[in-house]
């Protein structure tokens, strides 16, 4: 018995197909393009986003016999919000992604109206431009004729699940799960439910709105014609982090984890209890089960961290893949002064500033490519020790994504949070947590126990760098940070 697992993230399309013994026993992947019509603009085309689904999962499919598959399950970047023709399943637009800056002012208009504090809230969120709600306001404000169409019933909303499950079903369901849906500014986190308070805020039809199903179950069926021959329960979903949380079988409350992914993203378990942060991060849903009982999260977001790697490769082109990045950042003792601050779309928890914007600082003449590269990869460890130190101690932290596979990066953030770092066998934990929710929904696992003794140890890295010179370090980047802070509205 298997499980296909389709990871819908925010460069490319992981498939994979897990053993009941939460082996990996096939994978595919397929990038799909990037736009930047304007500066902090990101778009994706969705149907660009479906081929890459198609093409990574007829790859894996390749490497297995298809008839042992009981179910799927999908995780994905889950901010990015999608319009399609409930007909024809065609987009009008392309989707506005979840590191789009675009409705900064939107957000300003509506904090200066007096409403972050009652969005904050119902929702555990706060008004940026990282959330699905303020994206469906720009697309009412500056695409009226589109607009018309959602609200005459023709075009659905959704985020990247509820689009991929309307591929797969020719369209026949309309759904979503909670730990989605509850990062829209839509999502009432006391009732569980979508709250008719925010959609009118936000001018968003209602019934435009996906299905709240759980995480896993009987959720929808795919149609053989439109994907691929396949006629399987579509049996777990979750948002990226979330499965994350769950593949990392963080299913008591303190259990924490850190992703790192095109954004870092730390998010620890708070069991059935809604807890409030003073200090930048988000209440969020983590999943609910078919009987209705609904797990909560704490969640640092940082925006951009393997992007960073990425644009080192793709924007300066210094670095010709991230895999070698260690390798190059291990040429040098230290950065030599060279700190960057990755704010290219603004950024996320602990500092929440939309208008904040990229700088590296303290080039020198002797400056060399390998200092930028290591600082980058620092950058990404203070980023992480950044959330983390807003949260209660701890005594180690699992880490996951693919940075994760790079040991320089683990042990600087070992030696940044003081604490020993883990890393799994298995680093790809946000499909395991979509397949481990598939699974569960169609009985390839009885219970969370049977899960937890697929989670093995591959590395644990310890501290080794004195706390002085570590508090140091940081403290030198806080100071850049702080000047990177304000420079979009100059």
């Amino acid at each position: 018995m298997s499980i296909l697992a389709i990871d819908a993230g925010t460069t490319g399309v992981t498939a994979v197909v897990v053993t009941s013994e939460g082996r990996i026993a096939a994978k595919g992947y397929q990038e799909f393009a990037q736009h930047f019509p304007r500066p902090g603009w990101v778009e994706h085309a969705p149907e660009e986003i479906w081929q890459s689904t198609l093409e990574a999962t007829r790859d894996a499919l390749a490497q297995v016999d298809a008839s042992e598959l009981k179910g799927i399950g999908i995780t994905n970047q889950r901010e990015t919000i999608l319009l399609w023709d409930r007909e024809t399943l065609g987009s009008p637009r392309r989707a506005i992604v979840w590191q789009d800056r675009r409705t900064a002012d939107i957000c300003t208009r509506l904090r200066d109206a007096g409403h972050e504090e009652r969005v904050t809230e119902l929702t555990g969120l706060r008004l940026d431009p990282y959330f699905s709600g303020t994206k469906l306001a720009w697309l009412a404000e500056h695409e009226p004729r589109t607009w018309a169409l959602v609200e005459s019933g023709r075009y659905a909303i959704g985020t990247v699940d509820s689009y991929l499950v309307a591929r797969m079903t020719r369209g026949l369901e309309h759904l979503t799960d909670v730990s989605n849906a509850c990062r829209t500014l839509l999502f009432d986190l006391n009732t569980g439910d979508w709250s008719d308070e925010l959609c009118s805020l936000f001018g968003v039809p209602r019934d435009a709105l996906p299905e709240l199903v759980p995480n896993w179950g009987d959720l929808a069926t795919s149609d053989p014609t439109s994907f691929l021959d396949l006629a399987l329960p579509i049996a777990g979903i979750a948002g990226d982090q979330q499965a994350a949380l769950f593949g990392q079988t963080c299913f008591d409350v303190g259990d924490s984890k850190c992703t790192y992914g095109t954004g870092s993203f730390i998010l620890t378990n708070t069991g059935t209890t809604l807890e409030r942060s003073d200090a930048g991060l988000l209440s969020t849903a983590a999943w609910r089960s078919p009987d209705g009982e609904l797990t909560y999260a704490l969640e640092g977001a940082i925006f951009v961290t393997g992007a960073a790697v990425q644009w080192l490769r793709d924007g300066l082109q210094i670095v010709g893949s991230a895999a070698e990045t260690a390798a190059i950042a291990a040429t040098v003792a230290d950065t030599e002064g060279v700190v960057f601050v990755p704010a290219l779309t603004g950024l996320g928890a602990p500092h929440w500033d939309p208008h904040a914007r990229g700088l590296i600082i303290g080039i020198t003449r002797g400056t060399t490519r390998a200092h930028l590269v290591r600082a980058t990869l620092e950058a990404i460890a203070f980023e992480v020790r950044d959330v983390l130190d807003t949260m209660p101690a701890r005594a180690s932290l699992r880490v996951d994504g693919g940075a994760s596979a790079n040991d320089l990066l683990c042990q600087v953030q070992a030696d940044q949070i003081g604490v020993p770092v883990e890393r799994p066998r298995l680093v790809e934990t946000t499909a395991l947590g979509a397949a481990f929710l598939a699974g569960l929904g169609t009985g390839v696992w009885d219970s969370t126990d049977d899960l937890r003794d697929t989670w093995q140890l591959d590395r644990r890295f310890e501290p080794s760098l004195d706390r002085s010179s570590a508090d140091a370090a940081h403290t030198r980047w806080i100071d850049a940070v702080e000047r990177s802070k304000g420079w979009a509205q100059d």
